[in-house]
């Protein structure tokens, strides 16, 4: 049996050898395989990333999709949008990318897309049933494969312009950002300092996860050691990026999204700019100010995708560090090209990176805060976090987990979709402000916790 729990929101996610094992694979493959075949499609791409789990799995994925019928075209070990782009570029009818993404090493994964949307929900649930049920296509499809990283650079090259040149640090964090993201800057004319380039699936030199500070620790110092003009950092599989400016100073994904929304609203007034509830309410407010349409939903990268195609958003972008350009680009997360259009900025600005946002009201705000929970509890808690608070707080927001706006700020709970962790967040205009409000938030928790188990 398959532990249903791995069918997550947007992504089937596991544990090595204890959820997934090339057995498992093997039956996922198939179901996934079943699914794309009854929607109509003939062949799907297949990537993955360098953990070491990653290539018995890719094997096992193969086998499964093949014994449905369906054709396979392998593109090999790649960030995950270059599985994307390989989807949209080379004809495919849909992917399988295999990845662990920025948990540790432990767990690995699936992200399963079907033309080019990436299935998330009850599609899931969906392929969990076939799975169960052993209702399985048969066919037997034909293996080929295909590079993609030549053409996946050239396009990029031809989208980004690069005026005058910038020293930039790359921290792929032993990723597979490493072997794409450093050549295709150093041809758009970028000097690049290396950092953590080389692929490697134990991850030796700190987690690829770069919405923890922790793991910002030696981008920020090579920046500040080589007078660097900025720094970017990758999750393991490339789709979510991290930043510093000159100073060493972190830019989440929410105020990166601000510089990437100014510069598009400046070309198209109006635009629709869509984040999630982790986001600073300063983004909200600036996406406004600068006349465009903000619109907060919920956190994942294929809902965001979804409510983009909703919505004719330019841009999307999450705390986490997921960017979606629909703007001059194909609307899916990748890092990489965000970070192209980070240094494009950049390089037509005559300022530095950390005057770019400087008119922005100052606030107090927390990185993202995980608290670990069981994943049969944590929907459960932050449903009765929000019980709790209602009556305390001015306005609940429950797009995704519970938003509470109190006089001066604002506090957030909700349960992750890919971890066994409740996740907080909190922002206010003082520190005092800040820990009130942290305060009422954390004591709803352990009320909503005590009251559950």
């Amino acid at each position: 049996m398959i532990n249903p729990l791995i069918f997550r929101e947007y992504d089937i996610r596991g544990r090595v050898g204890v959820d997934l094992t090339p057995g498992t694979v093997l039956s996922i493959g198939k179901g996934f395989g079943t699914y794309a075949v009854r929607n109509g499609v003939v062949s799907l791409m297949l990537g993955r990333d360098c953990r070491l789990s990653s290539p018995s799995f890719r094997d096992a994925m193969a086998e499964g999709l093949l014994s449905t019928g369906v054709d396979v075209v392998d593109v090999g070990i790649c960030p995950t949008p270059l599985l994307y782009f390989s989807i949209m570029q080379f004809g495919g009818g849909g992917g399988v990318m295999v990845t662990g993404s920025h948990n540790p090493p432990e767990f690995n994964g699936f992200k399963l897309c079907v033309g080019h949307s990436t299935l998330y929900g009850g599609k899931i649930q969906e392929i969990r049933r076939i799975i169960e049920r052993g209702d399985f296509a048969t066919g037997r499809g034909r293996e080929s494969r295909r590079e993609v990283v030549a053409d996946y650079s050239e396009y990029v090259k031809s989208n980004i312009s690069i005026p005058r040149r910038l020293t930039v640090v790359v921290d792929a964090g032993n990723g597979t950002a490493g072997p794409v993201a450093p050549p295709l800057f150093r041809a758009l004319g970028l000097e690049v300092v290396d950092l953590f380039c080389e692929m490697d699936g134990r991850f030796p030199n700190h987690f690829p996860d770069p919405t923890v500070p922790e793991n910002l620790r030696a981008l920020i110092r090579v920046v500040r050691e080589t007078g660097a003009d900025v720094g970017v950092a990758y999750d393991g599989d490339a789709d979510r990026i991290g930043a510093v400016n000159e100073k060493g100073e972190v830019l989440y994904g929410d105020y990166l999204l601000a510089l990437f929304a100014r510069e598009i609203l400046g070309r198209k007034p109006g635009a629709t700019v869509i984040s999630e509830v982790k986001a600073s309410q300063n983004l909200y407010d600036d996406i406004a100010r600068h006349g465009g349409k903000p619109v907060m939903w919920k956190a994942g990268h294929s809902l965001i995708k979804q409510k983009m195609k909703e919505e004719s958003a330019e841009v999307a972008g999450e705390m986490s560090g997921h960017i979606f350009f629909a703007d001059r680009y194909l609307g899916f997360d990748d890092a990489i090209y965000a970070s192209a259009r980070l240094f494009e900025i950049l390089a037509h600005s005559d300022r530095p990176l950390s005057e770019m946002l400087s008119d922005l009201p100052p606030v107090v705000a927390t990185p993202e805060i995980r608290v670990d929970c069981p994943d049969e509890l944590k929907f459960r808690i932050a449903e009765r976090v929000a019980e709790i608070v209602r009556p305390l707080a001015r306005e609940v927001i429950e797009v995704d987990g519970v938003r509470a706006l109190f006089d001066g700020g604002w506090g957030l709970v909700r349960a992750s979709n890919t971890q066994p962790i409740l996740v907080l967040r909190f922002e206010g205009k003082d520190r005092e402000t800040v820990e009130r409000i942290r305060g009422v938030m954390e004591g709803a928790v352990e009320t909503a916790r005590a009251g559950t188990l």
